[in-house]
């Protein structure tokens, strides 16, 4: 080894150029180091939106962008590459097939999820309508049906604004005819997306701490800066995240068909309609848990007062269970202690 480092330092000339390097192919670096996301995802929607590409191409190139937008900076990206828009125009197509729909809203709701910065981007499309439509099982599948839930989901979660302009758009009948969908999973989905809204939000002071290492303004200091970041507008306006009191007064407002979401609500936990391919299955267990804890959640966190014949309902309904299964096997996953909090708000 050493008499080789010797020759090879007897051999080389200090005064010796470099020899010329070839510059390198971009397609070459792009294979090695990989191409930027941003990049990945103009390329995977101008894939997704060419209606001249195989519909298995287009598919796969929206599935590659739905991971890409699980990076909370490439989904807010979106509205830095002017994605958006010709997402939202590929969901509004008459062309747009059923499968293409539905993973157009799979990468809708996965922007939105948990995400403030996005909801606002997209809320500025009027997407409501849209995402509405898409609960229709009469044009849609039962998988783009639970796409659709999945998106409007994450633009409804923390959000007043659209919370509030869901009376304008119909929404919340489109969400009580869910209760009957004949696809469980949609069922499931809307209980669950209901009590998300029903939920009071933390206080103020708590929204902070979504920002670490700031303190409340008083009369001794500043109000803290609001970097620009995806939870922004909600340390600037804590009121902004706030659903409990307009979902609360949705389910009571009695609608067009008659009684309002809460008597439907009810009549989904004691009668609930089939489901099922040729509706063969009468009875979900999770809908049924969904159900009754959207009742505590109004009864409780809430304070909403059943009518009499909602009291007389589910009272008859609790005690036939409790009468044929026995008590201790009757709570729908509530704790004995929030099923008496329950029984005592249906019993008084």
């Amino acid at each position: 080894m050493q008499s080789l480092l010797r020759w090879g330092i007897e051999n080389s000339s200090p005064n010796e150029a470099p020899p010329p390097t070839n510059k390198l192919d971009p397609g070459i670096i792009d294979h090695i180091l990989g191409k930027p996301d941003a990049q990945l995802m103009k390329e995977a929607l101008t894939v997704g939106l060419d209606e001249r590409q195989a519909e298995d191409d287009r598919l796969q190139a929206l599935d590659d962008l739905e991971m890409l937008v699980q990076n909370i900076d490439n989904a807010n990206d979106l509205t830095k590459l002017g994605i958006w828009q010709p997402l939202h125009n590929l969901l509004l197509a008459s062309t747009t097939s059923d499968a293409l729909r539905m993973q157009t809203l799979w990468i809708i709701g996965t922007a939105l999820q948990n995400n403030p910065a996005a909801q606002l981007a997209y809320f500025d499309l009027d997407p409501l309508p849209a995402l509405l439509k898409s609960l229709s099982p009469s044009s849609n599948s039962a998988e783009t049906r639970s796409r659709a839930l999945y998106a409007l989901s994450g633009l409804l979660k923390l959000n007043a604004a659209a919370v509030r302009k869901m009376s304008v758009a119909d929404g919340w009948s489109a969400l009580r005819m869910c209760l009957e969908d004949s696809e469980i999973r949609v069922r499931r989905k809307t209980t669950f997306l209901l009590n998300t809204l029903l939920l009071p939000t933390s206080s103020p002071s708590s929204q902070a701490n979504l920002q670490p290492n700031i303190s409340l303004p008083t009369s001794e200091n500043a109000p803290p800066p609001i970097h620009a970041n995806s939870h922004a507008s909600m340390l600037s306006d804590p009121s902004s995240v706030s659903t409990c009191a307009l979902t609360l007064a949705a389910i009571q407002e009695e609608g067009e068909q008659g009684g309002s979401l809460l008597d439907a609500l009810i009549s989904a936990l004691i009668e609930p309609v089939p489901f099922g391919v040729d509706g063969e299955i009468d009875k979900d267990d999770e809908f049924q848990e969904n159900i009754v804890r959207i009742l505590y959640t109004f009864a409780t966190s809430c304070n909403g007062a059943f009518s009499a014949v909602q009291k007389r309902s589910l009272w008859g309904f609790l005690r036939r269970l409790t009468t044929t299964q026995g008590e201790e096997n009757v709570n729908f996953g509530l704790t004995s202690g929030e099923w008496e909090e329950l029984s005592g708000a249906v019993r008084s």
